[in-house]
């Protein structure tokens, strides 16, 4: 059998009698950047997300670069975020001038460990941006405590969230600004780079609309100098049809989760660990194995899609070496890296398919239990029993 990482191709077929009449009439109407569709699906997404304002934009980087220009961060100011995370959180700091500030992740959940926060706070601290990693929520309550205290915004990465819930609350909607990103690959995916910025602040959400069109709106009158980070007509438009099933398609991620959660219980994988008062929308399925990379390999060898996110910390990256970090700073996030893999999770997978993945990796790594390696006798795990 063989099991792709991501097959999105599934996704489209049952989707493909909607999506291609709102493209022929985009086309049609020859109205492709901004615009109607552009708003509707605004106002749906900040529903969605329990937001005031839904600011498209064109890719989630931007989302997060528009959001630091806009708050004014610049040379000379600091910006706390983790070092295990995907480039673009901090390269977008960097882009403004600003320095990236690493904080190390709690090794359970990879998220942002806000009890390490407080003592990378300088007079020169502007903001702090914790990472939705994988589809869970960080700590948010301890975040924004440290943050009111110390006079600091807090700009949530929830390009992997969109959905997530932290007690109650959607990602986007837990600090003073969310960043989404609608790459293919997220829950929620475009046609290509697309992303928003939600927040309820009516200042801020008018400044990014303005800072989208390089600080006009359109109106060739500059306030101040944005960036093109305009969300297409076209993107707007599969969106809004997408956003209808998203719900759904988080349900199949975690069904799927909790197949690979009891299969692997009562073994040394280790699954994904979901805080108390957080629902995970399951961007990525990551577990930590020992011998990786050889895992990996044989598990290619067998049919099934695998990947690593990430394989190296991002204050060990060769451009932010002028930071000055050194190997051993941040040691949960650098065992993360050694250890970390990502299984398939999107919802159009089979349970045959989920199973299949689950018993390989099991019998590759070798660390199944008797009792674990014998409840696939028929090919397929016992979802009940008890390891």
């Amino acid at each position: 059998m063989n099991v792709k990482l991501l097959d999105l191709r599934g996704q489209y077929s049952k989707l493909k009698e909607e999506i291609r009449p709102v493209i022929d009439e985009v086309c049609d109407n020859q109205d492709f950047i901004l615009g109607a569709r552009v708003e509707k699906f605004e106002k749906n997404l900040a529903t969605y997300c329990g937001t005031k304002h839904a600011i498209g934009v064109s890719s989630g980087t931007d989302a997060l670069l528009c959001s630091l220009m806009v708050l004014g961060i610049g040379p000379g100011d600091e910006v706390i975020c983790p070092p295990f995370t995907f480039f673009a959180t901090a390269g977008c700091i960097a882009r403004t001038g600003a320095k990236p500030v690493f904080v190390d992740i709690d090794p359970q959940t990879f998220n942002i460990d806000p009890s390490k926060i407080e003592k990378a706070i300088t007079p020169n601290t502007k903001a702090i941006v914790p990472v939705h990693l994988f589809g869970q929520c960080a700590d948010m309550d301890a975040i924004n405590a440290i943050a009111q205290k110390h006079g600091l915004k807090v700009i949530e990465d929830a390009a992997q969230a969109i959905g997530a819930k932290y007690k109650g609350k959607r990602a986007c909607s837990l600090g003073f600004a969310g960043c989404l990103s609608f790459y293919p690959t997220k829950n929620l995916g475009a046609f290509g780079d697309a992303g928003a910025i939600c927040t309820d602040d009516d200042e801020f959400a008018e400044k990014c609309r303005k800072a989208r069109v390089h600080g006009s709106g359109h109106t060739y009158y500059h306030d101040f100098v944005g960036g093109m980070f305009r969300l297409s007509a076209l993107q707007a438009a599969v969106l809004d049809i997408k956003l209808r099933y998203l719900e759904s398609w988080h349900e199949g991620r975690r069904r799927n989760a909790e197949i690979y959660n009891k299969a692997f219980a009562g073994t040394r994988i280790k699954a994904p660990y979901i805080a108390e008062g957080n629902w995970s929308v399951y961007n990525q399925y990551c577990v930590l194995v020992d011998n990786r990379d050889e895992v990996k390999k044989k598990l290619a060898e067998r049919g099934v899609g695998s990947a690593i996110y990430y394989p190296l910390s991002l204050h060990e990256q060769k451009c932010f070496e002028y930071l000055g970090y050194r190997k051993g700073d941040f040691p949960a996030s650098e065992e993360a890296c050694t250890r970390i893999l990502a299984l398939p999770i999107y919802a159009e997978l089979t349970e045959e398919e989920v199973n299949y993945v689950a018993r390989t990796l099991v019998e590759i790594a070798g660390y199944g239990t008797a009792a674990t390696q014998s409840c696939w006798a028929f090919g397929k795990a016992d979802t009940n029993r008890q390891f």
